[in-house]
């Protein structure tokens, strides 16, 4: 994990990466629980004994409970002293590459790709690349807006 003292510090490591996050295993409590959330039941995410009939061989995490691992994986990507307030402000360039089957750890890379100053602060563009080591490709690459606030 990279720790950044400032905003100032941040700014400057436009470009690079900021860290990767420990390894986390999606179950399929989370994805149940993700579905009874959400009311995206849909059988290839719910339904085991099912989802093996399928080209997937077991059931698969919905893509956007594979986008909403960003915030727990980020804060263990990089943090930024000196900050009152960090708010989401978006994502852009969502894509789901590969399906994320049940059972399988992912982690997240991040990096700083943009870095603008707002009033009191600075608005941020970080790309995190949610993979595993099953899978060549990754199940979820996105680009989150984040203000910071001094």
């Amino acid at each position: 994990m990279t720790s950044f003292a400032s905003l100032a510090e941040l700014t400057a490591a436009v470009g690079t990466e900021l860290g990767t996050s420990q390894w986390h295993t999606v179950e399929q409590e989370r994805i149940d629980l993700f579905a009874e959330a959400t009311g995206d039941h849909q059988w290839i995410h719910v339904d085991p004994e099912r989802a093996k009939e399928s080209r997937f061989g077991s059931t698969i995490a919905h893509g956007y409970l594979t986008l909403s691992l960003v915030p727990m994986l980020a804060k263990e990507c990089y943090s930024v002293g000196g900050v009152r307030m960090a708010l989401n402000y978006g994502s852009e360039k969502v894509r789901f590459p590969a399906p994320l089957p049940v059972g399988t750890a992912v982690r997240a890379t991040a990096e700083l790709v943009s870095a603008t100053e707002v009033p009191d602060g600075v608005r941020t563009v970080v790309r995190f690349t949610i993979s595993s080591a099953e899978s060549a490709k990754p199940h979820c690459v996105a680009e989150a807006i984040t203000l910071f606030y001094a």
